[in-house]
């Protein structure tokens, strides 16, 4: 059953909207150049299905590896009940428009001012006939962009709800809490982690991958913990592998994400600032060209 929770109150080189970050050798432009990207894709499937074939027609060869599905939590009337004095609706992801949609119905006729992290989840409402969704720039579809609009500045006494999964991030609602505004979450869907087998790191490094794109944190810190099991027999995240961690590149899509890649010891990473399919597709497509 999905919860209304209330949350806890609590040097960078430019490169074609691309931050490398920098080594003492810049390793990561290297690392690339004069061999063939094989990019691992470990996004939720559709949206890992939508980059593979971006990819494909650019001829970058590429993989899929989803860490975790999506399974409903069904309730229309806690649903309802937030929507019911709402003056601010954000939808964090596409699943998040879809299960609450499969639960309580959403119409085009919703009074509240309507935010989407990202130009995605904006065409999932835009396919139920809601139209006046409010997104940031494609270079900055984060929570981090999402929270620059300037239609978020000024939330003192509104009642914002966040539609998302079960956990994750509390960014947005700390920061529209510290704006003065009073912040619900509806959990419409919870993520269920899959169990990955102990050989597929092994089939990874057959398949000659050098890259992979994460989009977020929660996807970085498992797969490490998985890489760190396989390769040293242990949970010690501080060690992950030579190959993985200093050689394999790393697309993050967030400052947040970057951050936490590089406290894990990862050496080669780039931060696309966007997690589009259509950004993600064009960087490793100059990646590949370099």
């Amino acid at each position: 059953m999905p919860k209304v929770t209330k949350p806890l109150a609590s040097q960078r080189t430019k490169v074609s909207q691309v931050t490398i970050l920098e080594t003492p050798t810049n390793e990561s432009t290297l690392l690339v150049s004069g061999k063939a990207l094989r990019v691992l894709i470990t996004r939720p499937k559709a949206k890992a299905q939508q980059l593979a074939l971006l990819l494909d027609q650019q001829g970058i060869a590429n993989t899929s590896q989803t860490l975790f599905d999506y399974q409903s939590n069904n309730s229309a009337d806690s649903i309802a009940i937030a929507l019911q004095h709402a003056d601010i609706l954000i939808f964090v992801s596409v699943a998040a428009v879809e299960f609450t949609h499969a639960s309580y119905p959403l119409h085009n006729n919703l009074s509240q001012t309507i935010f989407a992290v990202g130009n995605a989840t904006k065409q999932a409402l835009q396919a139920l006939g809601i139209t006046n969704t409010i997104t940031p720039p494609p270079e900055q579809e984060h929570s981090e962009g999402l929270l620059k609009l300037l239609q978020l500045a000024k939330v003192t006494g509104k009642e914002v709800v966040i539609f998302r999964g079960n956990g994750g991030r509390e960014h947005i609602a700390n920061s529209l809490i510290l704006r003065g505004a009073n912040v619900s979450y509806v959990e419409s869907y919870q993520r269920v982690w899959r169990t990955l087998a102990i050989n597929i790191a092994e089939q990874w490094r057959a398949q000659q991958i050098n890259c992979i794109v994460v989009t977020s944190n929660d996807i970085l810190v498992t797969l490490v913990k998985y890489l760190a099991h396989v390769t040293n027999n242990t949970e010690n995240t501080d060690n992950i592998g030579n190959y993985w961690q200093s050689q394999c590149l790393w697309i993050v899509v967030s400052d947040r994400i970057e951050k936490n890649a590089k406290a894990l010891g990862l050496t080669q990473v780039i931060n696309t600032h966007s997690a589009s399919s259509k950004v993600l597709c064009n960087i490793l497509q100059a990646l590949s060209c370099s």
